[in-house]
């Protein structure tokens, strides 16, 4: 049977049984408090598999709906695995009224292991390795990761939850809080200096050895397993079962354009290989930092960027301050959703750190660099489109974790006058 036809038989025959036990809850109340819950609980269950199409997100669907059987009354997680994911949509709404657009924007920072979109990458790595008999709790298996410190964070303590320890290898041009907090989870952690991939010391390869000296010495108990979330399948079908569907259904399939940042390229990949098969003409953009190649590849289709030229970089990686997106070779995970890129938005330093602090300022929103590019290219993004459309981004990180950086050397908010205008930050 064609797997397509076997997912209609599937979804029926199970819609169809989680249908009659929500009712058969439901009929065994009088109270009216009570039944008014079980028709909001059916209705949010037709609602999610109403939107599945694709068996991967349908199993997901399934667990989640057998789970809340199971348990019937009641809204408890389970361990901080069960607070990932289902983070919040909301309006930013100094940019939807300077701009006349609705730009909205999913709240990751709130995932509840390492407070990032990166919760979902690590969890669906450590899931998949443990499906395929990769990692055993408990044993002294090891996962083994080069980042720049959110996938690290996020690893470190669903590592902790799951019986799994983490060696973290990252630049030590990263700011310093990132590390501190990699410690605090139990992770070993390396900083290393910047180098290019082709470097074996480069922080990235640095992981993949250490996961092979690893399993290789029999002095060390369990196996190592590298996690290369630039490459692995895990990464962007975290955001194709996940973060797409999400904003499907919190927007109610309404949106215009959604626009995100690009590292390993799982998230962008991801959402738009979700949201594109559902609505065709929306519009996907890539926003991307100084010094990052992939806004070129997008537009020109050419990895290049002028701070690229022999004797102008300073750094071995990208020439930017924003840490977590921006990158100057092509990964898997980005080449996954690469054709339903349709455009991309180049962002300075300077409009970055303006944007963070208009963020405070207007919203009391205080984010990190990742989150901040993604907000000035949504906010271009939408004058470009004009008013009346509908756009989703990310905020992906607190502040917090750039303070050594990022917000270094960022002038206190003001008081009453605002000291950030938006048509400076918009400008070239």
């Amino acid at each position: 049977m064609p797997d397509h036809t076997k997912f209609y038989v599937v979804s029926a025959f199970l819609l169809g049984a989680a249908l009659t036990a929500l009712y058969q809850k439901r009929t065994q109340h009088d109270d009216r408090q009570t039944s008014e819950r079980h028709s909001k609980q059916l209705h949010q269950l037709l609602a999610k598999l109403s939107n599945v199409n694709d068996l991967d997100t349908l199993k997901k669907s399934l667990r989640e709906i057998e789970q809340r059987l199971e348990k019937g009354e009641g809204n408890i997680r389970e361990g901080v695995e069960g607070c990932i994911g289902n983070t919040p949509l909301i309006k930013i709404k100094s940019l939807s009224e300077a701009t006349g657009c609705e730009i909205l924007a999913k709240a990751e920072f709130l995932n509840g292991a390492g407070n990032s979109p990166k919760d979902r990458v690590a969890l669906s790595i450590i899931e998949m390795a443990e499906e395929k008999g990769l990692l055993v709790p408990h044993s002294g298996d090891t996962i083994y990761e080069g980042t720049v410190g959110s996938t690290g964070i996020s690893l470190a303590a669903i590592c902790r939850a799951r019986g799994y320890k983490a060696h973290i290898c990252m630049p030590n041009d990263m700011a310093i809080e990132k590390s501190d907090l990699l410690l605090k989870l139990g992770a070993e952690v390396e900083r290393v200096r910047p180098a290019p991939i082709v470097d074996q010391n480069q922080f990235v390869n640095l992981a993949r050895t250490r996961a092979k000296e690893h399993t290789e010495d029999p002095e060390k108990s369990g196996r190592g397993l590298f996690a290369d979330q630039f490459e692995t399948e895990a990464n962007w079908r975290a955001h194709f079962t996940g973060t797409g569907p999400e904003i499907y259904e919190q927007t109610g399939g309404q949106l215009d354009a959604f626009i995100s940042g690009a590292g390993t390229g799982g998230t962008i990949s991801g959402v738009a290989l979700s949201l594109k098969s559902r609505l065709p003409e929306l519009k996907v953009v890539l926003a991307d930092p100084q010094g990052s190649g992939l806004f070129n590849k997008v537009k020109y289709g050419v990895m290049f960027d002028t701070k690229e030229r022999e004797g102008t970089r300073r750094r071995h990686q990208v020439d930017t301050i924003v840490e977590g997106i921006g990158i100057n070779r092509v990964t898997h995970n980005f080449e996954v959703g690469r054709e339903l890129i349709d455009d991309a938005i180049r962002v300075t330093d300077e409009q970055a750190i303006s944007m963070a602090r208009w963020l405070v300022e207007n919203d009391g929103i205080f984010v990190g660099s990742s989150s901040a590019v993604n907000c000035v290219a949504a906010t271009k993004l939408a004058k470009q489109l004009g008013p009346g459309h509908r756009i989703v981004t990310l905020l992906c990180d607190s502040g917090a974790r750039h303070l050594s950086k990022f917000w270094a050397n960022t002038e206190p908010i003001g008081g009453t006058e605002k000291d950030v205008s938006l048509d400076n930050i918009l400008e070239p």
